[in-house]
């Protein structure tokens, strides 16, 4: 009995493809690239009736994905932190949609979402509806803006 090398690259593919479906892409999605790349290169031993073919195809992508390919698939799988909450807040560009002033707290538009604003300490106001300021810091849920 004699192996059809074609037909084990398509299910050893398949088997790293389910592997990686079943850790949940701890891999990083290496498996995924690796198994479909053996299971095309055994996909098209077998249309080419061909196993140099099929092995010449899965290594050659196989390898070109490790030497050229990983970097770029980690690189947009890492995670980068997003700022949120007050973090996001801070430092953005705020359009003043009542009057603020010192005494009179107003309310000021960030992102599409309306704050109740003060001028920030040492920052003399007031801020007339339609200035555009810009957020220092948040006591409680009111922006000190300047």
């Amino acid at each position: 009995m004699s192996i059809d090398w074609n037909w084990a690259l398509v299910v050893v593919g398949a088997l790293l493809v389910l592997i990686e479906v079943a850790l949940g892409g701890f891999t990083g999605f290496d498996l995924v690239l690796i198994g479909s790349s053996m299971a095309l290169g055994g996909t098209l031993g077998l249309i080419f009736g061909s196993v140099p073919v099929g092995l010449g195809l899965a290594s050659a992508l196989s390898l070109a994905y490790i030497a050229l390919g990983r970097r770029w698939v980690r690189e947009r799988l890492r995670h980068r932190p997003v700022a949120s909450n007050v973090d996001a807040v801070v430092g953005q560009r705020a359009l003043v949609t009542a009057c603020v002033a010192e005494h009179q707290p107003g309310q000021v538009k960030v992102r599409d979402e309306v704050w109740r604003a003060v001028p920030a300490p040492g920052v003399s106001g007031p801020f007339e509806t339609g200035a555009v300021v810009t957020v220092q810091a948040i006591d409680g849920v009111t922006l000190q803006v300047r």
